[in-house]
């Protein structure tokens, strides 16, 4: 006899499993705790088997008739229902574990090792913040290259082009990984290039001064109207041309005042080294680091931070902040120091090579990179002390025209 809906509403535990027929197979279960359970009894090649439908009531009556005569249809054309559904789950397993988020997160614990820890951490973080959100939960061998293109032009579109162009060169890295593991057979984000379909913007550089302006900056610096520990870090922010974050983050443990050498530690470094990078010091840098040490109040930082100089140092926006003092908002940044000191280096015939591995340019070849640190030291320390001497000349030939 048929199941009524009245029927199974009644139907309660008996202190023992119930089997309630519907006909064709179809069953439902009544635990003795009371749950009620779809199930489908039939045969295949000859053996008794079930399956189940799913719990009472979650699928309802009409819904466990309508999933019976599916199962039929696929034993009438020779295919096991339940051995199907095995196979459609385990394929769903296999899709989410091979989702494009799962596989980026593998790829990043693989990567980050060599990076330093902020900036892997600033990857990740783009990815969840942009990424994983479009494509993250698609099976990776699923997505396509129009997929890619859509993603990025909605990152564009908010005015983040830069963004954007850095999430489609993770997501290339994330797929050439997917292909050496045996996930995907192409990287799809190989067959275009974001110039293909993104806008072109005008290149700018980090604002820096020029030649001519060094002078006076550089007397406004030393007059600086704010604290000395802010006139100090721009100072020797000129005589070392570090990284901003690299700069700001330096430990007294770091200074080797005896031998005149910064000693960064590799994790500290934008492009990773082993060991250390080396910024040996010029008289000048040794006399404004001998002034920090007395006015720093931390032993741990170099430049401590304002509320908890203990445990926290100095904020970029600290650097800005005294650029903008002197007068010089819009024309010079942190950054503006490396490069200005790279253009007169340069122009002063001093070797390339020298010019680059003080300022820890990545080499192209990763692993002669990862041991450059400690190459031309003698070389970069001449170097470091002429450029130490150029500044003051600098300042001299102002105050020479100002008296």
């Amino acid at each position: 006899m048929a199941l009524t809906n009245i029927a199974i509403a009644k139907a309660v535990a008996t202190g023992k499993l119930q089997k309630l027929s519907d006909g064709g197979g179809l069953q439902l279960h009544i635990s003795p705790k009371g749950s009620k359970l779809w199930r489908l009894a039939y045969r295949w090649q000859g053996s008794p088997k079930t399956m189940s439908f799913g719990p009472y009531p979650l699928i309802s009556l009409a819904q466990a008739r309508d999933l019976r005569t599916e199962a039929k249809k696929k034993l009438a054309n020779g295919i096991d229902p339940m051995q199907e559904k095995k196979a459609t789950k385990l394929a769903r397993q296999v899709s989410q574990a091979n989702s494009f988020e799962s596989v980026a997160r593998e790829w990043h614990k693989q990567w980050m090792p060599a990076r330093n820890p902020r900036y892997a951490e600033s990857v990740i973080s783009r990815l969840e913040a942009d990424v994983f959100p479009e494509i993250g939960s698609k099976p990776i061998a699923d997505i396509k290259t129009l997929d890619l293109v859509v993603m990025t032009k909605k990152i564009e579109a908010r005015g983040v082009s830069d963004v954007a162009k850095r999430n489609f060169r993770v997501c290339a890295m994330v797929f050439r990984f997917g292909v050496m593991n045996g996930l995907l057979s192409r990287n799809p984000a190989a067959e275009v290039k974001t110039t293909d379909f993104m806008k072109s913007y005008e290149k700018k550089n980090f604002a820096r001064i020029s030649k001519e302006q060094l002078p006076d900056y550089l007397t406004k610096v030393d007059a600086y109207p704010g604290g000395s520990l802010v006139r100090l870090a721009m100072k020797l922010m000129n005589l070392t041309f570090l990284r901003t974050s690299e700069f700001i983050g330096a430990k007294w443990t770091e200074i080797d005042f005896e031998n005149a050498r910064w000693n960064v530690p590799g994790e500290r470094m934008k492009v990773k080294v082993q060991g250390h990078h080396v910024v040996p010091l010029s008289r000048q840098a040794i006399e404004t680091l001998r002034a920090l040490k007395e006015i720093s109040g931390s032993r741990t930082y170099v430049f401590p931070g304002e509320r908890d100089p203990a445990n926290k140092f100095m904020s970029n926006n600290t650097i800005l902040a005294g650029i903008k003092r002197i007068g010089y908002k819009g024309d010079m940044t942190g950054h503006g120091y490396r490069g200005l000191a790279s253009t007169l280096l340069n122009e002063a015939n001093f070797v390339h090579e020298h010019v680059e591995r003080q300022l820890a340019h990545g080499a192209k070849d990763r692993v002669a990179a990862a041991y450059n640190h400690a190459k031309y030291i003698p070389q970069r320390a001449s170097m470091m002390q002429w450029w130490a001497d150029y500044l003051d000349l600098a300042r001299s030939v102002l105050n020479c025209i100002q008296i």
